[in-house]
């Protein structure tokens, strides 16, 4: 049976996160046996290669690597999903953290974009550091990726309260905009976030669902969803 037909047959008797989980299991083996063999032939294992057979083999590794991480991301997909997560009770700085993704980030940089992070004192927030650092890594690779223009994109960190309610928030945006993404966080509610964009792969679905299982939300520019992005957390204390 196909990947396509039992993914189909998983959605028609199951919950998204057992097609996710078929799908998974079905797509990793080929891609597994096939990373391997492409290994062995670049090792020469099975004979000297020339220049253009390198070339494409090597190319079609990177393309194996490409795939295996979209599957990754369907896993935590599914896994999120079936609330089978639960972040782990580690206290950290929220503002530390976005400085390390920023300075870790060279998308947009060959088209005279730079990335400019702002934090006034630190955020504590409690959670998963790794999983929320992917989260923050998503969203500031769709904005610098989806930017057309020269200029700057600013990570703003900063802590609001909601009534009884204080949160850590992190903005990405052009300057103009930030403070109107940030002032949504005060919302029951905020705008929607556009998840779903090509070239970024599962990276902005999993990045939501890990930013909601820690009790907080995401949202996208009104207006235009693309000039940026914010997300809120549950703020522990001010350091």
């Amino acid at each position: 049976m196909t990947v396509v037909a039992s993914t189909c047959m998983a959605f028609e008797h199951g919950p998204l996160p057992r097609a996710l989980s078929l799908a998974v299991h079905e797509l990793r083996t080929p891609v597994t046996v096939t990373s391997g063999y492409l290994r062995m032939l670049l090792r020469e294992q099975a004979g000297p290669l020339g220049e253009r057979q390198r070339k494409m083999l090597e190319e079609a590794e990177r393309s194996c690597g490409r795939i295996n991480a979209v599957i990754s991301e369907m896993s935590e997909l599914g896994k999120l999903e079936a609330g089978e997560l639960t972040p782990p009770g580690v206290t950290f700085d929220l503002s530390k953290l976005a400085a390390d993704v920023a300075s870790d980030m060279h998308e947009g940089t060959d088209r005279g974009i730079r990335v400019e992070l702002r934090a006034a004192e630190p955020v504590t927030v409690t959670g998963d550091r790794t999983r929320l650092g992917a989260a923050l890594r998503a969203l500031l690779h769709a904005t610098l990726r989806e930017r057309a223009d020269p200029g700057v994109v600013v990570v703003h960190c900063s802590a609001i309260a909601d009534g009884n309610t204080p949160w850590a928030v992190v903005a990405i945006a052009d300057d103009a905009v930030i403070s109107a993404l940030t002032d949504r966080a005060r919302e029951a509610t905020p705008p929607p976030f556009d998840e779903w964009r090509g070239g970024l792969g599962l990276a902005l679905p999993v990045g939501r669902r890990v930013i909601e299982a820690h009790g907080g939300a995401v949202w996208s520019a009104p207006g235009n969803p693309r000039i940026g992005s914010a997300l809120r957390l549950p703020l522990v204390k001010n350091l």
